[in-house]
């Protein structure tokens, strides 16, 4: 953020996911070892491991990350919430509901729990999902889609609508190809894709942060 001043051209300034890919790197979320060094998620080894909540709870990634992903449900309509499975959704989640409240247009978020709870309310989401709403799963990366899939299957036992995923990294390991084949609209905030070995990062198309920019004057 250093350097950064109001009244710089917009033309200057960086993306959300360039100013998240530089925060990560200064970070170490990026962590790389020899092939089957890290275990993913889903099981699979890998030579590189993509550590979100080095970002999501760092507090400039956090807000990064939330108008991001703010930036992206600005264009859906009708959005009545936002969240996903535990851990990785809770931070993500988190920012948008106070980035969306300080914008006038307040999007709760909720949790969907890897297990039900065995007390209480036995609920398997946390937070305020009433049926039929349209909602938007987020969570910190994605490899194999299953955590996204169980998020979306937890939800739509409560006859909402999923009307995107997003998240902060795709892998490209399949995943995001089979959340998009069961129909769903999807899009990441970063890609990692291995080739030759090398891990090769790309940018989506993201606008200016121009809102972070005056935010901070």
């Amino acid at each position: 953020m250093e350097g950064m001043m109001a009244g710089e051209p917009l033309r200057r300034h960086p993306t959300f996911a360039q100013l998240i890919l530089k925060l990560a790197s200064e970070n170490s979320a990026v962590l790389y070892g020899n092939y089957g060094d890290f275990t993913l998620a889903s099981g699979k080894r890998s030579d590189h491991y993509w550590d979100g909540k080095r970002v999501t709870l760092d507090p400039r990634g956090a807000y990064l990350v939330g108008m991001a992903v703010c930036e992206i449900v600005s264009q859906l309509d009708d959005v009545d919430a936002i969240g996903g499975l535990e851990i990785g959704a809770i931070p993500i989640a988190t920012a948008v509901a106070l980035i969306s409240s300080l914008s006038g247009k307040p999007i709760p978020a909720f949790i969907v729990r890897k297990t039900p709870k065995e007390h209480g309310t036995r609920s398997e989401i946390e937070g305020h999902v009433p049926s039929g709403e349209k909602v938007v799963i987020v969570d910190d990366v994605i490899t194999s889609g299953y955590s996204i899939e169980k998020a979306i299957g937890a939800v739509e036992q409560r006859h909402c609508t999923v009307v995107k995923v997003i998240t902060l990294v795709d892998r490209h390991e399949g995943g995001s190809d089979r959340i998009r084949a069961k129909g769903y609209s999807f899009q990441s905030i970063l890609d990692f894709q291995t080739v030759g070995g090398k891990t090769v990062r790309r940018y989506p198309r993201a606008s200016p942060w121009h809102f972070l920019m005056t935010s901070f004057a």
